[in-house]
């Protein structure tokens, strides 16, 4: 974990909602793909949890949707604005050699996967994602991932993509489920957890600090309490007790 100023290199409206945001500075404390960072908002008291998209020893992409006064309040920042962020932290996903990943998204979930895919693709290997959305306008493809992953999408209205939600986008598609990765809502990864054997998901909670000191982000595993910030936000699909 490190206490560093970034500074707002752009911000930018990429689907309904929901905005790109890159941070310049000193981000080499970000190691892995799923982590996230903290960042302290002016005139908030808490500070925003946000997963990271994309990442490199001099800058941070993170993805994220206008859901309450906070992101309301960074879709407004202007390039060139300092912001204090906490990084390095949480625990990300177990990138694996011998095995082509199915990534599964929901929503918002997105986020962090354009950093596993492009590790995977590091690896020689392109990946299968698997993205559901509530409408076509909640979907977020970043023109990068269109050629790293082989993507197959659905809404829960059928406005884009078979109409349904991932599991049934999987089992229509035929879609071969080794090992996967998912994020996106409570209920999506519970049913995902559920349906395939083998795999890892990324919680969200809400965090009063973020670096596991307050236990206020605690969740029940079938190895006893665990912290969403501190031993996650990834876990065992099958360690979560849904």
């Amino acid at each position: 974990m490190k206490d560093v100023e970034l500074v707002i290199k752009s911000n930018k409206k990429v689907s309904k909602d929901i905005y790109l945001m890159r941070l310049e500075g000193d981000t080499s404390e970000v190691k892995n793909c799923g982590e996230f960072i903290n960042i302290t908002l002016p005139n908030h008291y808490l500070r925003r949890p946000i997963s990271v998209c994309d990442y490199g020893t001099d800058h941070i992409d993170i993805l994220f949707k206008i859901l309450g006064h906070g992101t309301k309040d960074m879709s407004e920042f202007e390039v060139g604005k300092k912001l204090k962020c906490l990084i390095g932290l949480g625990n990300g996903y177990n990138i694996k050699t011998d095995i082509k990943p199915v990534l599964i998204a929901g929503g918002i979930g997105i986020a962090p996967f354009l950093s596993v895919i492009k590790k995977y693709n590091s690896l020689g290997i392109k990946p299968t994602l698997v993205y559901g959305a509530r409408t076509k306008d909640d979907l977020v493809v970043l023109d990068e991932m269109k050629e790293m992953a082989d993507i197959h999408m659905c809404t829960d209205d059928g406005s884009y993509g078979i109409k349904g939600n991932v599991v049934d986008l999987i089992k229509q598609e035929n879609i071969n489920v080794e090992y996967y990765y998912a994020c996106g809502p409570y209920r999506m990864l519970e049913a995902v957890a559920k349906a395939f054997n083998e795999g890892e998901v990324s919680l969200e909670a809400r965090m009063g600090c973020g670096f596991g000191a307050c236990m206020g982000c605690s969740i029940k595993t079938t190895n006893g309490p665990k912290r969403v910030c501190k031993e996650g936000p990834v876990f065992k699909g099958k360690e979560v007790l849904w």
